[in-house]
C-alpha cells in the first residue's frame, strides 16, 4: 500500500516526478530480486533435489514416507512403490509421499 502512494503521489513543486518513479521502480525490482533469491529459488532447489531422490528409489533402499512411516522398498513400479512395514506387511505407497532415502541402513 505504501508503495502505491509513491506511485500515485503528486510531483513536489518545480519537479517533473521522474526521479521518483525511476527509484520507485527500482525499489520494487529490488524486492522482487530479494524474493527471488531468499524464497523462490532455494525452493526450486529443494524440489529439483526430491525429484532426483525419487527417481533413485530402488529396492531394498531404507525410506521413510511423509506420513512417518518407516520401512524397506520391495518394489518400484512406475509412480507407486511397495514399502514393507514388517514381516509380510507390505503397503503401497505413491513415490511423491517418501521424504527421505537412506540406502545404507
Amino acid at each position: 500500500m505504501f508503495m502505491l502512494m509513491f506511485l500515485f503521489s503528486p510531483p513536489a513543486a518545480g519537479a517533473d516526478g521522474t526521479g521518483q518513479m525511476i527509484q520507485t521502480f527500482a525499489m520494487m525490482g529490488a524486492v522482487i530480486a530479494i524474493f527471488y533469491f531468499m524464497m523462490i529459488r532455494p525452493q526450486q532447489k529443494r524440489a529439483k533435489e526430491h525429484q532426483k531422490l525419487l527417481s533413485s528409489v530402488s529396492k531394498g533402499d531404507k525410506v521413510v514416507t511423509s506420513s512417518g512411516m518407516h520401512g524397506s522398498v520391495y518394489e518400484v513400479d512406475g509412480n507407486t512403490v511397495v514399502v514393507t512395514i514388517g514381516s509380510n506387511c507390505h503397503v503401497k505407497f505413491d513415490k511423491s509421499a517418501i521424504a527421505s532415502v537412506n540406502p545404507d541402513n
